[in-house]
Formats: C-alpha cells, sequence, structure tokens
C-alpha cells in the first residue's frame, strides 16, 4: 500500500500489465501506419529522384521503425507466451524496459522521417531546423520531462 492503493502485488503487477498493454494498444496503430507508409515510398516514381544522402536516410528511417515496432510490439509477445507462467514480474518489468526502448527508437525514425521528407521537398536549411526543433521536442517530451519528474520524487 506505497502510493494508497489497497492491493495486493499481484493485483499491482496485473494493473501495471494491463496499463502498458493499453498505452502500446494507443501507439501501435501510428507506428504501423508509418510502417507501412515507409514500405511504399520506393514504389513512387518520384524515389528516384532522392539524392544518396536521402536514401540513407530513408534507410536509417525503414530500418529504425522496423525495430521500433518490434520492440514495442514485444512486450505483447512476451505476455502471450509467459502469461502462465507465474511470472508476472518479469513480465511487467521487462515489457516496460522493451517499451521504453522502443519509445527511444520510434523518436529516432519519427525525426529521421521529418528529415527525410523535409530534406526532399524544401531547402535543406529548412530540413535541418524542422528536423531539429522535432528531435528536441521527443526528447524533452518523451524522456527528459518523465525522467527527470520520476528522479525528483525518487
Amino acid at each position: 500500500m506505497q502510493d494508497g492503493r489497497n492491493e495486493t502485488d499481484k493485483e499491482r503487477l496485473d494493473r501495471n500489465l494491463n496499463e502498458l498493454l493499453g498505452e502500446l494498444r494507443v501507439i501501435m496503430p501510428g507506428v504501423q501506419v508509418l510502417f507501412a507508409f515507409l514500405l511504399v515510398v520506393p514504389f513512387n516514381q518520384r524515389f528516384t529522384q532522392i539524392t544518396p544522402f536521402e536514401r540513407d536516410v530513408y534507410f536509417v528511417t525503414l530500418v529504425s521503425t522496423a525495430i521500433a515496432t518490434a520492440f514495442l510490439m514485444a512486450p505483447g509477445a512476451i505476455h502471450r507466451i509467459q502469461f502462465r507462467a507465474d511470472d508476472k514480474h518479469w513480465i511487467v518489468f521487462t515489457g516496460n524496459r522493451l517499451a521504453i526502448i522502443g519509445f527511444a527508437i520510434l523518436g529516432v525514425a519519427i525525426t529521421s522521417a521529418v528529415l527525410f521528407t523535409t530534406h526532399f521537398v524544401y531547402a535543406n536549411e529548412l530540413a535541418i531546423a524542422t528536423t531539429v526543433v522535432v528531435a528536441v521536442l521527443v526528447a524533452i517530451l518523451w524522456f527528459l520531462i518523465p525522467f527527470s519528474r520520476k528522479r525528483r520524487i525518487s
């Protein structure tokens, strides 16, 4: 009852797992749409017009999106395989770590997608400025704020 809830350790783990899987259910459609979009981009007629730099950025974007997808889907797969093993503590804490890593890699994917698109459509300076703003925003909102808060209350 450290947080004022009247629940057992098993009930807390059940709640934590449900919250984690619920959060991942919300994020996955967006990740899947990004991945699907990236898979069809090379089949666009204008793809042959991209520069070698843009081709490299596209590769980073595609691969980081695939890796982020794997990390963000892993907690659900782990739960499905392990759910009857009475190892909920490991499932919750491992799933949480994998989700955090997945969000970090997704941040790379989103940032590189912005770089790829803005570099193709606009000038280099605007592409760099926009990419930096997006990268900083993702870093602050997804990691700096929550981790600094966690450190303050721990």
